[in-house]
């Protein structure tokens, strides 16, 4: 249990001080890392096995005690939370409807495989700003024009970012688009497995954290 004394937090530099003990090793629930996995809502591009890969993917990122953080749509995302959800993880959807009604009526989204539904009512584009910045860290599988939207926004806030190669899609062009942008590589990873992309994106997230997970 945490200590009642107040605890006061002030910055010197990039310094944080005044941290208690107490903060620093409590596994408070809010300090589990948020992976957004980004993938395409229409499926039928993606290589044979997408579908397991990105399951795994959502797996492993609870079993490396992460939560997921999805769109709430339907596909490779959709995918993601299932395999999530199978580990017995927790699944967050951020949702482009303003509410339930228009998330399933106007929007055709599902509502299962989540444990919580934030609806956003800004629109794919608006969503996926939130759904982005939302997150410590954006990994990629088999995508399409939003996905796309999705890592550049990533990029641009200067994300730790995986991409899952071998599903196919917007996934399989992610490196020659960085290379022909002439901005570097960011901070993005790639790997064909899911446990070791997470784990690479897991190291570039805990060179930015100020508690230790």
């Amino acid at each position: 249990l945490l200590s009642s004394r107040p605890v006061f937090w002030y910055y010197t530099g990039n310094n944080v001080k005044g941290m208690s003990e107490e903060i620093k090793k409590t596994a408070h629930i809010h300090l589990k890392l948020k992976f957004c996995v980004s993938g395409a809502a229409e499926t039928g591009h993606c290589a044979p096995d997408a579908l397991e890969k990105t399951k795994t993917l959502g797996a492993e990122i609870i079993h490396q005690k992460g939560v997921l953080v999805t769109g709430a749509t339907t596909g490779a995302p959709y995918w993601a939370a299932i395999g999530a959800k199978d580990a017995g993880g927790f699944v967050i959807g951020v949702s482009p409807a303003a509410s339930e009604r228009e998330h399933v009526k106007k929007y055709k989204l599902p509502i299962d495989y989540h444990d919580v539904i934030i609806y956003t009512g800004f629109g794919y584009s608006g969503r996926n700003l939130l759904l982005t910045r939302a997150s410590d860290a954006v990994l990629f599988t088999c995508g399409r024009m939003g996905t796309l939207n999705e890592f550049t926004i990533a990029f641009e806030d200067n994300k730790p970012m995986g991409v899952l190669t071998g599903t196919g899609g917007i996934a399989e062009e992610m490196r020659e688009i960085l290379e022909e942008a002439h901005r570097g590589m960011g901070k993005v990873v790639f790997d064909s497995d899911p446990k070791v992309l997470v784990e690479k994106v897991i190291a570039l997230i805990k060179k930015e954290k100020i508690v230790e997970i």
